[in-house]
Protein backbone atom coordinates (compact mmCIF):
# COMPACT_ATOMS: atom_id res chain seq x y z
CA UNK A 1 0.00 0.00 0.00
CA UNK A 2 1.57 3.70 -1.07
CA UNK A 3 2.84 5.78 1.87
CA UNK A 4 3.79 9.33 2.37
CA UNK A 5 5.45 7.82 5.38
CA UNK A 6 7.86 5.05 4.67
CA UNK A 7 9.02 3.99 8.29
CA UNK A 8 5.52 3.83 8.83
CA UNK A 9 4.30 -0.07 8.35
CA UNK A 10 0.74 -0.74 7.80
CA UNK A 11 -0.68 -4.25 8.45
CA UNK A 12 -2.13 -6.26 5.60
CA UNK A 13 -5.54 -6.97 7.73
CA UNK A 14 -7.30 -5.25 10.52
CA UNK A 15 -9.66 -5.94 13.46
CA UNK A 16 -13.28 -4.14 12.39
CA UNK A 17 -16.85 -4.09 13.29
CA UNK A 18 -18.56 -6.22 10.43
CA UNK A 19 -22.21 -6.75 9.49
CA UNK A 20 -23.04 -10.10 9.55
CA UNK A 21 -26.77 -9.69 8.57
CA UNK A 22 -29.68 -8.01 9.69
CA UNK A 23 -28.98 -6.77 13.35
CA UNK A 24 -26.40 -8.65 12.90
CA UNK A 25 -22.49 -7.44 13.97
CA UNK A 26 -19.53 -9.15 14.40
CA UNK A 27 -15.93 -8.06 16.09
CA UNK A 28 -13.61 -9.68 12.92
CA UNK A 29 -9.76 -9.52 13.20
CA UNK A 30 -9.01 -10.63 9.38
CA UNK A 31 -10.82 -7.47 7.45
CA UNK A 32 -9.02 -6.43 4.25
CA UNK A 33 -7.41 -2.59 4.75
CA UNK A 34 -9.29 0.28 2.88
CA UNK A 35 -7.61 0.98 -0.27
CA UNK A 36 -5.39 4.15 -0.23
CA UNK A 37 -6.74 6.43 -2.92
CA UNK A 38 -5.05 9.34 -4.47
CA UNK A 39 -7.28 11.60 -2.94
CA UNK A 40 -7.62 9.54 -0.08
CA UNK A 41 -5.44 9.02 3.47
CA UNK A 42 -5.48 6.37 5.94
CA UNK A 43 -5.93 6.96 10.03
CA UNK A 44 -5.39 4.89 12.86
CA UNK A 45 -8.46 5.30 14.61
CA UNK A 46 -8.45 7.00 18.03
CA UNK A 47 -12.29 7.56 18.49
CA UNK A 48 -15.62 6.86 17.05
CA UNK A 49 -19.43 8.43 17.70
CA UNK A 50 -22.20 6.58 17.43
CA UNK A 51 -25.14 8.09 15.00
CA UNK A 52 -28.53 6.78 14.68
CA UNK A 53 -27.92 5.99 11.23
CA UNK A 54 -25.06 3.44 12.18
CA UNK A 55 -27.95 1.12 14.02
CA UNK A 56 -30.96 2.29 11.25
CA UNK A 57 -28.56 0.70 8.41
CA UNK A 58 -27.32 -2.10 10.05
CA UNK A 59 -31.39 -2.89 11.00
CA UNK A 60 -32.72 -1.79 8.00
CA UNK A 61 -30.29 -1.68 4.96
CA UNK A 62 -26.97 -4.26 6.59
CA UNK A 63 -24.60 -5.01 3.84
CA UNK A 64 -23.22 -8.66 4.75
CA UNK A 65 -19.12 -8.11 4.89
CA UNK A 66 -19.32 -4.50 5.16
CA UNK A 67 -17.78 -2.45 8.39
CA UNK A 68 -20.33 -0.35 9.97
CA UNK A 69 -19.85 3.05 11.63
CA UNK A 70 -19.41 6.77 10.09
CA UNK A 71 -17.64 9.15 13.01
CA UNK A 72 -14.26 8.61 13.94
CA UNK A 73 -10.47 10.36 14.89
CA UNK A 74 -7.38 9.64 14.77
CA UNK A 75 -4.23 10.39 13.09
CA UNK A 76 -3.12 10.37 9.57
CA UNK A 77 -1.10 7.65 8.66
CA UNK A 78 -0.62 7.76 4.49
CA UNK A 79 -1.62 9.58 2.26
CA UNK A 80 -2.62 9.16 -1.49
CA UNK A 81 -0.72 11.01 -3.75
CA UNK A 82 -2.51 13.70 -5.12
CA UNK A 83 -3.04 14.01 -1.12
CA UNK A 84 0.92 14.57 -0.81
CA UNK A 85 1.10 17.07 -3.91
CA UNK A 86 -1.51 19.58 -2.14
CA UNK A 87 0.35 19.62 1.44
CA UNK A 88 -2.26 20.36 3.16
CA UNK A 89 -2.49 17.36 5.31
CA UNK A 90 1.05 15.37 6.46
CA UNK A 91 1.40 12.00 8.06
CA UNK A 92 0.93 12.39 12.12
CA UNK A 93 -2.04 15.46 12.11
CA UNK A 94 -4.90 14.57 14.11
CA UNK A 95 -8.12 14.75 11.70
CA UNK A 96 -11.76 13.87 12.38
CA UNK A 97 -14.42 12.74 9.98
CA UNK A 98 -17.06 10.94 8.23
CA UNK A 99 -17.15 7.80 5.75
CA UNK A 100 -20.04 6.14 4.69
CA UNK A 101 -20.19 3.15 6.68
CA UNK A 102 -21.85 -0.25 5.57
CA UNK A 103 -21.29 0.28 2.10
CA UNK A 104 -21.66 -2.75 -0.02
CA UNK A 105 -19.89 -1.05 -3.04
CA UNK A 106 -17.18 -0.35 -0.35
CA UNK A 107 -17.09 -2.64 2.32
CA UNK A 108 -13.77 -2.25 3.39
CA UNK A 109 -14.48 1.48 4.37
CA UNK A 110 -16.19 2.41 7.46
CA UNK A 111 -15.49 4.24 11.02
CA UNK A 112 -15.66 1.30 13.16
CA UNK A 113 -12.40 0.00 12.38
CA UNK A 114 -8.69 0.18 13.25
CA UNK A 115 -7.77 1.89 10.34
CA UNK A 116 -9.92 4.50 8.23
CA UNK A 117 -10.00 5.13 4.38
CA UNK A 118 -11.05 8.56 4.24
CA UNK A 119 -11.53 11.50 1.49
CA UNK A 120 -8.84 13.90 2.48
CA UNK A 121 -11.56 17.22 1.81
CA UNK A 122 -13.63 15.57 4.12
CA UNK A 123 -11.50 16.01 7.17
CA UNK A 124 -11.09 18.30 9.49
CA UNK A 125 -7.65 19.13 11.39
CA UNK A 126 -7.78 18.78 15.47
CA UNK A 127 -7.00 21.69 16.84
CA UNK A 128 -4.63 21.58 19.89
CA UNK A 129 -6.61 21.37 22.86
CA UNK A 130 -9.41 19.16 21.60
CA UNK A 131 -9.20 15.99 22.39
CA UNK A 132 -9.94 12.80 20.01
CA UNK A 133 -13.15 12.06 21.93
CA UNK A 134 -14.81 15.35 21.01
CA UNK A 135 -13.45 15.50 17.45
CA UNK A 136 -14.84 12.36 16.78
CA UNK A 137 -18.63 14.20 17.45
CA UNK A 138 -18.12 16.80 14.38
CA UNK A 139 -18.37 14.22 10.80
CA UNK A 140 -21.82 13.67 10.58
CA UNK A 141 -23.15 16.82 12.48
CA UNK A 142 -20.78 19.11 10.42
CA UNK A 143 -21.44 17.12 7.06
CA UNK A 144 -25.95 16.78 7.77
CA UNK A 145 -26.03 20.39 8.88
CA UNK A 146 -23.88 22.19 6.16
CA UNK A 147 -26.04 20.35 3.44
CA UNK A 148 -29.44 20.94 5.08
CA UNK A 149 -28.52 24.56 5.44
CA UNK A 150 -26.35 25.73 2.84
CA UNK A 151 -27.45 23.26 -0.35
CA UNK A 152 -31.31 21.26 1.18
CA UNK A 153 -32.38 24.89 2.80
CA UNK A 154 -31.03 27.29 0.26
CA UNK A 155 -30.08 30.09 2.39
CA UNK A 156 -28.44 32.44 0.62
CA UNK A 157 -25.19 31.92 -1.05
CA UNK A 158 -23.59 35.15 0.97
CA UNK A 159 -24.01 33.42 4.65
CA UNK A 160 -22.21 30.32 3.38
CA UNK A 161 -19.43 32.83 2.17
CA UNK A 162 -19.73 35.05 5.40
CA UNK A 163 -18.46 31.32 7.37
CA UNK A 164 -15.36 31.80 5.27
CA UNK A 165 -14.50 35.32 6.69
CA UNK A 166 -11.17 35.64 8.44
CA UNK A 167 -12.77 38.33 10.34
CA UNK A 168 -13.88 36.56 13.40
CA UNK A 169 -16.20 39.69 14.78
CA UNK A 170 -17.93 40.00 11.20
CA UNK A 171 -19.17 36.41 11.84
CA UNK A 172 -20.29 36.73 15.10
CA UNK A 173 -21.98 40.20 14.49
CA UNK A 174 -23.09 39.59 10.89
CA UNK A 175 -22.81 42.71 8.66
CA UNK A 176 -23.52 46.27 10.55
CA UNK A 177 -26.41 46.96 7.62
CA UNK A 178 -28.07 43.48 7.96
CA UNK A 179 -28.20 43.38 11.38
CA UNK A 180 -31.87 44.23 11.69
CA UNK A 181 -33.05 42.21 8.86
CA UNK A 182 -31.46 38.94 9.84
CA UNK A 183 -33.40 36.38 8.97
CA UNK A 184 -35.44 33.42 11.57
CA UNK A 185 -34.55 29.99 11.18
CA UNK A 186 -35.83 27.17 13.01
CA UNK A 187 -33.85 24.16 13.77
CA UNK A 188 -36.38 21.68 15.26
CA UNK A 189 -34.37 19.00 17.78
CA UNK A 190 -32.01 21.66 18.75
CA UNK A 191 -30.27 19.66 21.13
CA UNK A 192 -29.21 16.99 18.94
CA UNK A 193 -25.71 16.80 17.51
CA UNK A 194 -26.74 17.80 14.03
CA UNK A 195 -28.95 20.58 15.76
CA UNK A 196 -26.41 22.30 17.79
CA UNK A 197 -24.10 22.13 14.69
CA UNK A 198 -26.78 23.94 12.38
CA UNK A 199 -27.87 26.84 15.33
CA UNK A 200 -23.88 27.16 15.93
CA UNK A 201 -23.45 27.62 11.93
CA UNK A 202 -26.48 29.72 11.33
CA UNK A 203 -25.45 32.32 13.67
CA UNK A 204 -22.12 32.65 12.67
CA UNK A 205 -23.83 32.89 9.36
CA UNK A 206 -25.76 35.50 10.17
CA UNK A 207 -28.91 34.32 10.85
CA UNK A 208 -31.64 34.16 14.17
CA UNK A 209 -31.65 30.74 15.13
CA UNK A 210 -34.40 29.55 17.40
CA UNK A 211 -34.78 25.83 18.09
CA UNK A 212 -37.34 23.21 19.90
CA UNK A 213 -35.97 21.07 22.26
CA UNK A 214 -37.08 19.30 25.54
CA UNK A 215 -36.79 22.14 28.61
CA UNK A 216 -33.88 20.30 30.46
CA UNK A 217 -32.08 21.02 27.09
CA UNK A 218 -32.85 24.64 26.67
CA UNK A 219 -29.69 26.07 28.33
CA UNK A 220 -27.33 23.94 26.08
CA UNK A 221 -29.64 24.93 22.82
CA UNK A 222 -28.62 28.31 24.11
CA UNK A 223 -24.85 28.00 24.52
CA UNK A 224 -24.99 26.92 21.04
CA UNK A 225 -26.47 30.11 20.16
CA UNK A 226 -30.05 29.66 20.13
CA UNK A 227 -31.80 33.21 20.10
CA UNK A 228 -34.59 31.57 21.75
CA UNK A 229 -36.04 28.27 22.57
CA UNK A 230 -39.03 26.28 22.49
CA UNK A 231 -40.81 23.36 24.30
CA UNK A 232 -41.74 20.94 21.92
CA UNK A 233 -43.79 19.13 24.45
CA UNK A 234 -46.25 22.75 24.88
CA UNK A 235 -49.04 22.53 22.64
CA UNK A 236 -49.00 26.18 22.20
CA UNK A 237 -45.24 25.74 21.00
CA UNK A 238 -45.71 26.68 17.04
CA UNK A 239 -48.18 29.07 17.79
CA UNK A 240 -45.64 30.65 20.43
CA UNK A 241 -43.01 30.72 17.17
CA UNK A 242 -45.15 32.19 15.31
CA UNK A 243 -45.94 34.82 17.78
CA UNK A 244 -42.35 35.33 18.20
CA UNK A 245 -41.03 35.30 14.92
CA UNK A 246 -43.87 37.75 14.02
CA UNK A 247 -45.31 35.29 11.30
CA UNK A 248 -42.51 35.40 8.93
CA UNK A 249 -40.55 32.11 9.76
CA UNK A 250 -39.51 30.82 6.19
CA UNK A 251 -36.87 28.22 6.88
CA UNK A 252 -36.84 24.83 9.08
CA UNK A 253 -34.44 22.30 9.77
CA UNK A 254 -35.69 19.37 11.29
CA UNK A 255 -33.43 17.40 13.14
CA UNK A 256 -35.92 14.78 14.55
CA UNK A 257 -38.12 14.22 11.52
CA UNK A 258 -41.21 12.60 12.89
CA UNK A 259 -44.46 13.41 12.06
CA UNK A 260 -45.25 15.61 15.32
CA UNK A 261 -41.65 17.64 14.05
CA UNK A 262 -42.84 17.88 10.62
CA UNK A 263 -46.47 19.24 11.75
CA UNK A 264 -44.85 21.62 14.19
CA UNK A 265 -42.49 22.95 11.94
CA UNK A 266 -45.36 23.04 9.11
CA UNK A 267 -47.78 25.06 11.57
CA UNK A 268 -44.87 27.61 12.87
CA UNK A 269 -43.81 28.44 9.52
CA UNK A 270 -45.08 32.07 8.76
CA UNK A 271 -48.31 33.32 6.56
CA UNK A 272 -46.06 33.81 3.18
CA UNK A 273 -44.65 30.00 3.35
CA UNK A 274 -40.60 29.15 3.25
CA UNK A 275 -38.79 26.17 3.00
CA UNK A 276 -38.76 22.76 5.18
CA UNK A 277 -36.44 20.32 5.43
CA UNK A 278 -35.31 17.05 7.24
CA UNK A 279 -33.39 14.36 8.07
CA UNK A 280 -35.35 12.18 6.95
CA UNK A 281 -38.38 11.61 4.26
CA UNK A 282 -41.05 13.80 5.32
CA UNK A 283 -44.64 12.79 5.76
CA UNK A 284 -46.57 13.51 2.37
CA UNK A 285 -49.91 13.87 3.84
CA UNK A 286 -48.43 16.90 6.16
CA UNK A 287 -46.31 18.44 3.69
CA UNK A 288 -49.38 19.08 1.31
CA UNK A 289 -51.60 20.56 4.13
CA UNK A 290 -49.48 23.75 2.47
CA UNK A 291 -48.51 22.25 -0.73
CA UNK A 292 -48.75 26.06 -2.43
CA UNK A 293 -46.30 27.74 0.62
CA UNK A 294 -43.78 25.53 1.55
CA UNK A 295 -40.94 23.65 -0.17
CA UNK A 296 -40.38 20.23 1.28
CA UNK A 297 -36.89 18.82 0.42
CA UNK A 298 -34.78 15.94 3.09
CA UNK A 299 -30.74 15.46 3.45
CA UNK A 300 -29.23 12.40 2.01
CA UNK A 301 -26.11 13.14 3.73
CA UNK A 302 -24.19 10.54 2.06
CA UNK A 303 -24.46 12.24 -1.24
CA UNK A 304 -21.50 14.35 -0.13
CA UNK A 305 -18.90 11.72 -1.23
CA UNK A 306 -20.09 12.28 -4.50
CA UNK A 307 -20.51 8.55 -5.29
CA UNK A 308 -23.31 6.20 -5.76
CA UNK A 309 -25.21 5.66 -2.40
CA UNK A 310 -26.68 1.58 -3.15
CA UNK A 311 -29.47 1.99 -0.87
CA UNK A 312 -33.26 0.56 -1.89
CA UNK A 313 -35.87 2.61 -2.26
CA UNK A 314 -35.85 6.68 -1.29
CA UNK A 315 -32.44 6.15 0.02
CA UNK A 316 -30.83 5.33 -3.14
CA UNK A 317 -29.11 7.63 -5.08
CA UNK A 318 -26.58 7.86 -8.25
CA UNK A 319 -23.61 9.91 -8.30
CA UNK A 320 -23.70 13.63 -7.38
CA UNK A 321 -19.79 14.67 -8.33
CA UNK A 322 -21.20 18.08 -7.21
CA UNK A 323 -22.04 17.30 -3.69
CA UNK A 324 -18.56 16.17 -2.81
CA UNK A 325 -17.31 19.78 -4.62
CA UNK A 326 -19.70 21.38 -1.94
CA UNK A 327 -18.53 19.09 0.62
CA UNK A 328 -15.04 20.06 0.31
CA UNK A 329 -15.89 23.74 0.62
CA UNK A 330 -17.94 22.78 3.43
CA UNK A 331 -15.37 20.96 5.51
CA UNK A 332 -12.90 24.00 4.35
CA UNK A 333 -15.37 26.91 6.01
CA UNK A 334 -15.77 24.89 9.08
CA UNK A 335 -11.88 24.01 9.27
CA UNK A 336 -11.56 28.60 9.43
CA UNK A 337 -14.23 28.38 12.18
CA UNK A 338 -12.38 25.58 14.43
CA UNK A 339 -9.02 27.57 13.66
CA UNK A 340 -10.45 30.44 14.73
CA UNK A 341 -11.90 28.84 17.96
CA UNK A 342 -15.32 29.88 16.85
CA UNK A 343 -16.57 26.24 16.85
CA UNK A 344 -17.31 24.14 19.93
CA UNK A 345 -17.92 19.86 20.14
CA UNK A 346 -21.09 18.64 20.89
CA UNK A 347 -21.37 17.11 24.45
CA UNK A 348 -20.25 13.83 24.52
CA UNK A 349 -20.54 10.73 26.55
CA UNK A 350 -17.06 8.98 26.68
CA UNK A 351 -17.21 4.94 27.07
CA UNK A 352 -14.86 2.20 27.35
CA UNK A 353 -14.97 -1.05 26.12
CA UNK A 354 -13.11 -0.44 22.82
CA UNK A 355 -15.05 -2.33 19.89
CA UNK A 356 -17.07 -4.67 22.23
CA UNK A 357 -18.41 -1.45 24.07
CA UNK A 358 -18.80 0.06 20.45
CA UNK A 359 -21.32 -2.76 20.20
CA UNK A 360 -22.86 -2.21 23.02
CA UNK A 361 -23.39 1.57 22.00
CA UNK A 362 -24.80 0.75 18.36
CA UNK A 363 -27.73 -1.57 20.81
CA UNK A 364 -27.93 2.11 23.07
CA UNK A 365 -28.35 4.02 19.95
CA UNK A 366 -31.17 1.33 18.65
CA UNK A 367 -33.26 1.19 21.91
CA UNK A 368 -33.21 4.69 22.84
CA UNK A 369 -32.97 8.56 21.69
CA UNK A 370 -29.64 10.27 22.95
CA UNK A 371 -30.64 14.03 23.68
CA UNK A 372 -28.03 16.40 24.69
CA UNK A 373 -24.87 14.64 24.47
CA UNK A 374 -23.36 11.92 21.66
CA UNK A 375 -21.45 8.22 22.68
CA UNK A 376 -18.22 8.41 21.57
CA UNK A 377 -15.68 5.31 22.39
CA UNK A 378 -12.02 5.62 22.90
CA UNK A 379 -10.70 2.35 20.50
CA UNK A 380 -6.92 3.13 20.58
Amino acid sequence: MPSACPTTSLPARQTAIVAQGLGKLAIQHDVPMPPLGPDMVIVKTAAVAINPVDAKMLDYSAAPGAVLGHDFSGTVVAMGSDVQATKHLAVGDRVAGVVHGMNKLKPDVGAFAEYVGAYADILLKIPDGMSFEEAASFGTGVATAMMGLFQELALPAASFEMLQDHDSQSIVDGPAEEKDGRKFVLVAGGSTATGTRAIQLLKLAGFRPIATCSRSNFDLARRFGAEEVFDYRNPTCATDIRAYTGNELAYALDCVAEADTTQLCYTAMGRAGGRYVSLEPFRENISQSRSLTIQPSWVMMLTIFGNKVPLDGVYGREARPEDRKFGARAFMAVQGLLDRGLIDAHPIKVQSGSWEGVMRGVDIIRNQAMSGQKLVYTVL
